[in-house]
């Protein structure tokens, strides 16, 4: 019994020891492009090459027939006379460029076929300012579809031009009634307006895409286009004949010189010249097919790498 008392009682084995914390992995060293390298990873929304944007624009090209002629039957779908006014717009603009410019201030005198070259130069002008109009509100104006979806951001300002294209067409049907009516024969020039409407669209086209990344930038430039193309048309010769007009004036030559050869005068000029047969090439500035082949090039190719290089940066911000 006493053995039992005096006996300790047993002892608790000893807690173990904490475990030590691991190290944390080691960071790999090097800048953030070596380590975007190194496990292959790339900028969200960058700018490919210029080569692979061309391809991309291609791959995408039914997507921007599809969206101008959609955009082109939405514009007056909530109208009575509906798609009619593709047509009436145009003629109601040069009615009254023709009360104001050919009947009040007597433009029309010394220019034959004077509604035909009136309708004529209205059309064409239209033209190029809706597709600039267009285009400079391009991206600021379609913010929630660039910002939604990933694709390259010039089929916008293109989708555009095509659709103003369209609604070219679709007057030009009225044009040739009016040709017809005032007496202007059917002739072998009118196949002319096909080159002549493929290098104002590409004009257009370089200009619209110049403007769409000018509007990103800068929103209040769809305020202020309307007061430039404005002045732009007063100074092409839309309502009346820039030589008959020159010829009364004793403007510098240089003057004479850069009315002539601007874009805008120059293609109107060139349709004039294919549909209207008593506006002879005499009233064309020397080599014009080639002006107006330069303006399309320097455009075309000048606008869409302008608009190419801030690619990344459309719908940001």
């Amino acid at each position: 019994m006493s053995q039992a008392l005096d006996t300790p009682p047993p002892t608790a084995p000893p807690a173990p020891e904490p475990a030590a914390p691991e190290a944390p992995a080691p960071v790999p060293a090097g800048s953030p492009a070596e380590l975007a390298a190194r496990y292959g990873l790339s900028v969200s929304g960058a700018r490919p090459s210029l080569p692979a944007y061309v391809r991309q624009l291609w791959a995408r090209r039914h997507f921007i027939t599809s969206f101008a002629t959609a955009k082109l039957t939405a514009q007056y779908s909530q109208a009575k006379l509906g798609q009619l006014w593709q047509v009436v717009n145009p003629l109601l603009n040069a009615a009254v460029y023709f009360l104001i410019f050919g009947v009040l201030m007597g433009t029309s005198r010394g220019v034959p076929d004077y509604v035909p070259f009136l309708v004529t130069g209205v059309f064409v002008w239209t033209f190029t300012q809706s597709s600039i109009l267009a285009g400079t509100k391009a991206i600021s104006g379609s913010l929630g579809l660039v910002r939604a979806l990933h694709f390259p951001r010039a089929s916008l300002p293109l989708s555009y031009c095509l659709q103003q294209l369209q609604q070219l067409l679709f007057s030009m049907a009225a044009l040739v009634v009016i040709l017809l009516v005032f007496g202007v024969p059917v002739a072998a020039s009118w196949l002319l307006v096909v080159p002549a409407l493929v290098l104002q669209f590409t004009f257009n086209a370089g200009a619209a895409l110049f403007m769409a990344r000018v509007g990103a930038r800068t929103p209040d430039a769809s305020q202020l286009m309307p007061f430039v193309l404005r002045t732009w048309m007063y100074a092409s010769g839309v309502m009346y004949s820039l030589p008959v007009v020159l010829a009364r004036t004793d403007l510098p030559h240089w003057v004479h010189h850069l009315l002539e050869y601007n874009p805008a005068a120059v293609y109107i000029d060139l349709m004039r010249f294919a549909l209207i047969d008593s506006f002879p090439g005499s009233q064309l500035p020397d080599h014009v097919w080639a002006v107006a082949l330069g303006w399309a090039l320097l455009a075309g190719i000048g606008g869409f790498i302008y608009f190419w290089k801030a690619e990344e940066t459309y719908g940001r911000g």
